[in-house]
């Protein structure tokens, strides 16, 4: 998209929504992969627990076997999601570099355009995380059914 000085400083209303819509996306993205980060930790720890108690009490075997490689799933994939990745962030000293003698409408072109990129870069890993999240979940799920059915059928 290439605007000229003065269609530039047309749009300067518009680039400020835009640039401010997109500052408040990427900080909504920012607080939900956090709260997928919170819920993922709370899976492994649960999942750590479950297996514990069913590693301590009389199971049936195989179903056992099968509930513990469900929670080695949660474990795993609760790791998945947590770890630790590269975030991408607008960074500050080269957009000052670069448009400290700028109009403020060619800034706030380049900060929305750039936002925009940050966000679609950030949203590939969101949608990993949260798929990640989701396996973790049901593998708990599946391995909470086996430990309860291990359980009652070995009494």
């Amino acid at each position: 998209m290439t605007m000229t000085p003065a269609e530039l400083e047309a749009q300067k209303d518009t680039l400020e929504l835009l640039n401010n819509e997109a500052a408040s996306r990427l900080t909504r993205q920012s607080e939900s992969l956090a709260k997928i980060d919170t819920k993922a930790v709370f899976l492994i720890g649960f999942a750590a627990t479950a297996a514990q108690f069913l590693a301590t009490h009389k199971h049936h075997d195989v179903l056992a076997y099968c509930a513990f490689a469900a929670y080695a799933i949660t474990l795993l994939t609760g790791v998945q999601t947590i770890r630790v990745a590269e975030h991408k962030d607008l960074e500050p000293r080269p957009m000052l570099v670069d448009h400290v003698r700028s109009p403020k409408s060619q800034v706030l072109a380049a900060l929305a355009a750039t936002r925009a990129a940050i966000y679609e870069k950030n949203k590939r890993r969101h949608e990993l995380k949260a798929r990640y999240w989701a396996v973790s979940l049901w593998s708990l799920v599946t391995g909470l059914g086996l430990s309860t059915v291990a359980l009652l059928v070995h009494t």
